[in-house]
């Protein structure tokens, strides 16, 4: 599946009828797309040339001509075949598994999907510019609720452990404190897969009011959080059930965090690596020893 392809299928939901309908028609039909003018994709898709723009511009592009030159590109450079994803099994409920195998490896596809997904998503820019916000921050305040509160505590203990000053709790109200009292030399990591969470968004009205910069990782879509921060990690999953809880949504963003965290400790790779180090010696009196 190609970057623009994610972009499309992560827009869905927040388009309007008529550029559903180019979006249904562009993902059946990728590998025709780029060949025909806009006069007939409009008349084979039901719609109008206006939602073809609109779908274009809706995932960053200029228009259906630059949007085609991109896909073009992409297409000749994979390998894999467009409809490969559909004869995987995704984890979409947790009633449809007849075996514990079988379940093992569509949470396994799903999984490994998120990953490459999230992947063909990334903005190296944007990687490289939120790196450097969060090293030169005076403090890094993460935020996340609910499944998204454990990406961000998985990013709080990788930067406390090389040696940059973060804050985070669990609990709601302290939250709201660290973003009413964050300054302008303060950087705020928003994690919400929806990019709708109302706690969310509310710490990062806060943060931004005190001159924060806020990062938020979130899916590729229009949502608030997305439109809201200074600076978006987009992440995607093949999840589309509730039912699967947060499973592969988790690992692309706990897959970012990584790439994020990576990009700062590469900055000042000795400093770094005295202080994991350091952290490492100092919990190994806790470990126990094998008995012989």
């Amino acid at each position: 599946m190609t970057s623009i392809e994610i972009r499309v299928r992560d827009l869905y939901d927040d388009l309007n009828d008529s550029e559903k309908k180019a979006a249904s028609f562009f993902l059946s039909h990728v590998d025709s797309v780029f060949v025909l003018p806009i006069a007939k994709l409009a008349k084979q898709a039901d719609t109008t040339q206006v939602a073809w723009v609109r779908l274009c511009k809706h995932i960053g592009f200029d228009g259906l001509k630059d949007m085609k030159k991109a896909l073009f590109n992409e297409l000749n450079e994979t390998n894999a075949p467009t409809a490969q994803r559909e004869s995987s099994g995704f984890f979409t409920d947790i009633r449809d598994y007849n075996t514990i195998t079988e379940m093992a490896d569509a949470v396994k596809t799903s999984s490994i999907c998120a990953i490459e997904d999230t992947m063909k998503l990334l903005d190296t820019a944007i990687v490289e510019r939120a790196a450097g916000k969060i090293i030169q921050a005076d403090s890094v305040r993460l935020f996340g609720v609910n499944a998204s509160s454990l990406v961000a505590q998985d990013l709080y203990y990788k930067l406390i452990r090389i040696g940059k000053s973060a804050c985070y709790a669990q609990d709601l109200h302290i939250q709201l404190t660290y973003a009413a009292t964050m300054g302008p030399k303060d950087v705020g990591i928003f994690v919400s897969n929806s990019g709708t969470t109302r706690e969310v968004m509310e710490c990062l009205h806060l943060a931004a009011a005190r001159g924060g910069t806020t990062i938020a990782l979130t899916r590729f879509d229009n949502s608030p959080l997305a439109q809201a921060a200074d600076l978006c990690l987009y992440t995607s999953s093949p999840e589309i059930s509730h039912r699967s809880g947060a499973m592969s949504s988790r690992i692309a963003q706990m897959c970012m965090v990584d790439v994020l965290f990576t990009a700062v400790a590469r900055r000042n790779y000795r400093k770094v690596e005295t202080a994991l180090e350091n952290s490492y010696k100092s919990c190994m009196t806790h470990r126990v020893e094998a008995e012989n």
